[in-house]
């Protein structure tokens, strides 16, 4: 037998795995294609026409290098914001900015604090370097706040996620209770908020930006609203030494020519994106016309995805969730226990949610055994 370079410890126990299998690998399996993609919470209305536009016309020049400080795109994250540039920080979608955050904060053995059944990538990212997790349930299919708190102070805790509005169920707070959140946090804890559905939700829910405080990092992205999800390319906001504290560890050519160019563009036209939003709205309105007409219950919606109750267990919800793959409909469920009575299913096309109407009926009863 050959011998082998060793992993480093920690690398080697971790399992093989990975937060999602995504419809590509299950097209793969199956051997055939979705008909409706509306598992992943993209956005199928897809990018702005002016964003698509100034991505063609830049093509050619993708031979060069990114720009690795992200000029652009800082300053124009920074004027939308009303902030300085000093105080973003751009990376490879939430998803990357969630890893290098880890790296800064969590040493082997730290307990850190999330909602058991939130995204489970952060997860991923603090398994990877050696932290602890600590979970607290969720309460009423919200964050629950107080829980999250507690866990902290107890644990010590150097770090804390939250994302409002909230993945997988959809749900929010308002403004002032995550204020109050961040006044309560210890000052040596740092508050990851994960506003990844930021643009989606009302705007009462989206405190008042303060970089003043050092303990609290607000990251989005341009994978949701924005129709960017295939770019890879999202921003954190937060006070300036922890953006300095970014630049020392991150991936200075880790987001493309071709990402930071459309990222600058989103965020030019707001109207697209106001139109967006509005036909996400009527998405989620359908979506719970859909489950109401086949006696289930959706939860209320901040984001661009409607969770739904299915009125029993985990294993009855997963029947459910398998007699649509089965059907050629893409859709995740919840699986923390007590969010696991759930399938979760994103806004897209009229054509795609026409086929989860039809759909819908005999996957349920099959899940019934009719």
């Amino acid at each position: 037998m050959r011998l082998r370079p060793p992993l480093m410890p920690l690398v080697a126990a971790l399992p093989s795995t990975v937060p999602f299998v995504g419809p590509e690998a299950q097209e793969r399996d199956r051997g055939r294609a979705f008909r409706a993609r509306i598992g992943a919470n993209e956005s199928s209305f897809g990018p702005s026409p002016r964003v698509i536009a100034r991505m063609a016309e830049i093509a050619r020049d993708m031979w060069m290098y990114c720009d690795p400080d992200n000029h652009d795109l800082k300053v124009a994250a920074a004027a939308h914001h009303n902030l300085k540039v000093e105080n973003v920080v751009v990376g490879e979608g939430i998803d990357g900015l969630l890893g290098l955050v880890a790296r800064m904060y969590v040493a082997p053995g730290d307990a850190v604090v999330t909602s058991l059944g939130a995204y489970p990538t952060f997860n991923f990212h603090i398994a990877g370097v050696g932290g602890r997790l600590v979970t607290v349930p969720y309460a009423n299919d919200h964050e629950d706040l107080e829980g999250l708190l507690a866990a902290a102070a107890r644990e010590k805790a150097p770090l804390v996620y939250l994302s409002n509005p909230d993945n997988p169920m959809g749900s929010w707070w308002e403004a002032a209770e995550l204020t109050r959140f961040i006044e309560a946090l210890p000052e040596t804890t740092m508050l990851v908020l994960d506003e990844a559905y930021g643009e989606l939700g009302p705007a009462s829910a989206l405190p008042p930006i303060d970089v003043s405080r050092p303990n609290v990092i607000r990251m989005r992205t341009f994978s949701k609203a924005y129709g960017l999800a295939g770019i890879r390319c999202g921003y954190a906001v937060a006070e300036a030494q922890v953006i300095s504290d970014f630049e020392k560890i991150r991936n200075h050519y880790g987001v493309s020519r071709m990402a930071q160019v459309a990222g600058v563009e989103a965020l030019a036209d707001q109207d697209y994106l106001d139109s967006v939003v509005a036909r996400v709205a009527a998405g989620r309105r359908r979506i719970a016309q859909i489950a109401e007409q086949n006696g289930l219950t959706p939860l209320p919606s901040a984001t661009n995805f409607v969770t739904i109750d299915c009125g029993r267990d985990g294993a009855f919800a997963l029947k459910i969730l398998q007699g649509l793959l089965s059907r050629d409909v893409f859709i995740r469920k919840p699986m923390a226990p007590g969010l696991d009575r759930c399938i979760r299913v994103s806004v897209g096309l009229d054509h795609e949610l026409d086929i989860f109407a039809e759909e819908l009926p005999g996957a349920l009863a099959a899940a019934r055994g009719n």
